[in-house]
Formats: C-alpha cells, sequence, structure tokens
C-alpha cells in the first residue's frame, strides 16, 4: 500500500511564516516590490510618448475643468489614446493622485478628440514633475483602517451621473483607492453620496479580511468618513424613503452592515475629505494637501 502525501497551502499568515519554503516566497515577493520602481516606469512612459522635454505642470487636470463627448470636435488616434491612457491607469495602481484624472479622461477612449488629447498630454506634464513620487508608509503608523467616502453630483455633462471616489488609509498612507462614474442618475447629493458609500463599504468588508489574512484583524467597526451628514442619517435609518426607493439595495446593504458594527459612518468637514481627490478637479491647494495626506511624496520623502 502507497501512502499518499497531501501538501495544502497555508491557510493565513501565521501558518506561513512557520513553514521556510513559504518564508522565501514572500522575501521574494518584498523584493520583487522594491525592484519595481514606479518612477523608472513613469519615466518611460515619458520617453515612449515623447513627453520628456515638456514643461512639468503642478496639477493634472485644470481645476473646474469639465469634458464631455466633443462630438463636433476633431478627432485624433484612437490607437494612441488609448495607448497613452493604458500606460496611465498601470501607474494609477501606485499613484493615487492620478486615479480621477486617467479615470475620467478614460470616458473618452471610444471617440477621442483634440480636446481629450490635449487634457491626456497634461497629465503626462504633471507625471514630468512629479516622476519620482510614490506612495510612503511609516513603521509603526495608525494600524487602523479609515475609510473616506465622497461623491460630486450629476458631474457628467453628457449624461448626469455622478463620480464615487474613496481612499483607505492605512498606516499612514493610502492602501486602496477608486474614482468611477456611478451607473444611475440620482435625484440628489444625499443619494450620490449614499452609493458611494456603499461602494466603500464593499471595499472595506475585503480590507478587512486581508488585513485579519496578514494579522491586523480590525476589533472595531471601520470608520467611513463622510461630508454629507444626510448620507450619515440615512445609514441608520430602519425606514427608505419612497423618493430613495430607487437605491433600496445599496440602502439594505449599507444599513445592515452599520447595524452590524462592521462599518460606521462619520462626519468630516469636506476639507479633511481626502476622497474629494477622486470626485473632481481640484484647485491646486487644496490638490496638494490631499495628496499629502493620502502618502503620495517623493522618494526622498
Amino acid at each position: 500500500m502507497m501512502a499518499h502525501l497531501v501538501i495544502s497551502d497555508p491557510t493565513d499568515y501565521e501558518e506561513a511564516v512557520k513553514s521556510k519554503k513559504w518564508r522565501m516566497a514572500m522575501d521574494d515577493e518584498i523584493k520583487s516590490i522594491e525592484k519595481n520602481h514606479t518612477w523608472k516606469y513613469a519615466s518611460e512612459v515619458l520617453q515612449r510618448f515623447g513627453m520628456e522635454n515638456y514643461n512639468p505642470v503642478s496639477n493634472p487636470i485644470v481645476p473646474g475643468q469639465k469634458l464631455s463627448r466633443d462630438e463636433g470636435g476633431e478627432s485624433v488616434d484612437a490607437t494612441q489614446f488609448k495607448q497613452n491612457g493604458g500606460s496611465l491607469m498601470y501607474l494609477t495602481a501606485s499613484r493615487p493622485d492620478l486615479m480621477f484624472v486617467v479615470s475620467f479622461i478614460s470616458r473618452f477612449m471610444a471617440n477621442p478628440t483634440k480636446l481629450h488629447f490635449a487634457a491626456i498630454k497634461r497629465v503626462l506634464r504633471y507625471l514630468k514633475g512629479t516622476v519620482n513620487y510614490g506612495l510612503f508608509y511609516r513603521r509603526g503608523g495608525e494600524s487602523r483602517l479609515v475609510g473616506y467616502t465622497d461623491s460630486d453630483y450629476a458631474g457628467d455633462i453628457d449624461d448626469s451621473k455622478s463620480t464615487s471616489g474613496y481612499a483607505f488609509l492605512f498606516s499612514g498612507g493610502a492602501v486602496a483607492w477608486s474614482s468611477r462614474k456611478q451607473p444611475i442618475v440620482t435625484l440628489s447629493t444625499t443619494e450620490a453620496e449614499f452609493i458611494a458609500a456603499a461602494a466603500c463599504a464593499c471595499q472595506a468588508i475585503w480590507m478587512r479580511r486581508i488585513l485579519e489574512e496578514i494579522g491586523h484583524s480590525q476589533e472595531e467597526g471601520t470608520a467611513l468618513m463622510c461630508d454629507n451628514t444626510s448620507t450619515i442619517k440615512l445609514s441608520k435609518n430602519p425606514v427608505l424613503h419612497g423618493r430613495s426607493k430607487h437605491i433600496r439595495v445599496r440602502f439594505h446593504f449599507l444599513r445592515d452592515l452599520v447595524k452590524e458594527g462592521i462599518v460606521e459612518l462619520q462626519f468630516c468637514g469636506t476639507k479633511e475629505q481626502l476622497a474629494d481627490v477622486m470626485t473632481k478637479p481640484l484647485k491646486l491647494e487644496a490638490f496638494q494637501k490631499l495628496r499629502q495626506e493620502l502618502g503620495v511624496c517623493t522618494v526622498q520623502c
């Protein structure tokens, strides 16, 4: 009779660190991350698209700028536009300061015009001035996961849909972020903010599971910072008003998470709302402040 030895993967971090093989694998992953110099890739992007000699700008998008489909505008090479957008989208994995503008411009991939191409060139000029920027985490920093959720209202010129944004901080820097156009047209700022909060709560659940796996269980509910008091009240209200029934599923989902203590919507002022940078083109001073608070800075910081 032949015995079969079944070797299973570790189910959590504690099991993994007991194995020499898995410790070596984790060390290799860390070394790979250390070698993955975002700033080197950023320089390559600028060279690839002939932007290395352009003058840099301090803001990736003109404050308050509204882009539309520009249906009467002069068309440009869609392939090159998509290549530019794809390269910048790759950078958003480690550059939350690029997330909003790249997501915004990507809405026009199908039929780009000169107006859209000028916008994407500005992003590349911003990249030129921040080529050595990256995320910075502090050893011994705050080990409590905190989320920020925000939304503009009917900001899309073409269809009046709003843009949701969120950012999560852990150990002094951003660990997750998103900027995305909402799937439905909302009837008020409260509804738009509520949809954004529900998306943020989904991410919070996933983040809490990941942190638990690596030994950073969140004993208390995750705070989701929101600058809309009506949205916070709605998340705690057991009754859904008739005017908000078209967001029924999101309402019950978020309300249940709040009731179970998994997340809690807390108020923060607009100036302290980190997710604001994910929803709209900000003035330079506000943009730079929020960028720093997300942990994005030069590699020397």
